[in-house]
């Protein structure tokens, strides 16, 4: 339905009169006549029934009056909510892996909770894999996703990408290894013979460590697999194997970090949309927001 054909009728459940509404409107008597009946025609049913020189709405008239209320004011709820210039409300829907949400997810967020209290976020802790999956699906509307420099990832020409920032990753070793700097061929050669660990949910990492690995002259032997950081470093410190983890961030008792070069190891954080989606302003919103913000390691 259209409507303006509904706003011409709820004024004249108003008004009861075509020329008062034809005034209020800014449009001739003649045009609130055709709408109406246009309307009528389109419901199958009489809207309007005439009283001496002025009209009255029928039973299917009211009904469809009452109606038009709520669907006018969902309209301009619509209309609002998709102004540019409107201020941003509404629910973004995001999912992140866990490292970008607590590095710029949640800070973005008691930014929007001080400044811009009418937008919510839904957060939703998923590997890339799943978040590509979620957005392709427009189970979400942002995707907070990352790569390795030496394992690139291809994004799908219907999404597009902005970046987050960059974080250097260590080797993570027993901290009876020591901890160092060091060309990244010699460091990984070093650890040859341990067993290696790696995420479960998404393949980065492991081809990162792959990649070095093959190099360095040598098969990585994956054995673990983790995604949780924390249960990496417990994993190292246990002795069961030695893994990638960020270089900047503090390790546990009996966790030791190798700093790489050559090739250094750095992962690339993202920020994803579905293509044309990015201009809807709550979600405009909270991409400046993380783009000021950037991924901390």
């Amino acid at each position: 339905m259209d409507p303006r054909r509904l706003e011409m009728l709820l004024e004249l459940s108003r008004l009861g009169s075509m020329r008062e509404v034809a005034e209020t409107l800014h449009v001739t008597t003649s045009t609130v006549s055709q709408q109406v009946a246009a309307l009528s025609r389109e419901v199958r049913q009489p809207l309007v029934e005439p009283v001496g020189r002025r009209v009255r709405l029928t039973p299917a008239g009211r009904r469809l009056a009452d109606h038009a209320v709520t669907i006018l004011a969902a309209v301009e709820a619509a209309r609002v909510d998709l102004d540019p210039s409107a201020e941003p409300a509404g629910l973004v829907r995001v999912a992140s892996f866990s490292t970008a949400i607590r590095g710029a997810l949640l800070p973005a967020v008691r930014v929007l909770a001080e400044r811009h209290p009418d937008v919510r976020v839904q957060i939703l802790e998923h590997e890339p894999p799943e978040a590509f999956a979620m957005l392709a699906a427009d189970e979400v509307d942002l995707a907070l996703t990352y790569d390795y420099n030496l394992a690139p990832a291809t994004i799908d020409r219907t999404l597009q990408a902005s970046s987050l920032g960059e974080t250097e990753w260590a080797l993570g070793v027993p901290s009876a290894a020591g901890r160092g700097r060091g060309d990244a061929l010699e460091t990984f050669r070093r650890f040859r013979d341990q067993d290696w660990i790696v995420a479960s949910r998404n393949t980065a990492d492991g081809d990162a460590v792959r990649t070095v690995a093959s190099m360095a002259g040598f098969q990585a032997r994956v054995v673990h697999q983790a995604d949780s950081l924390e249960l990496v470093q417990d994993l190292i410190a246990a002795g069961l194997g030695v893994g990638l983890l960020p270089a900047r961030q503090p390790v546990k008792r009996g966790v030791g970090l190798r700093r790489l070069r050559d090739p250094a190891v750095v992962l690339r954080g993202y920020a994803v949309t579905r293509r044309g989606r990015a201009d809807w302003p709550p979600l405009a919103l909270l991409l400046r927001l993380l783009g000021d913000l950037r991924l901390t390691p």
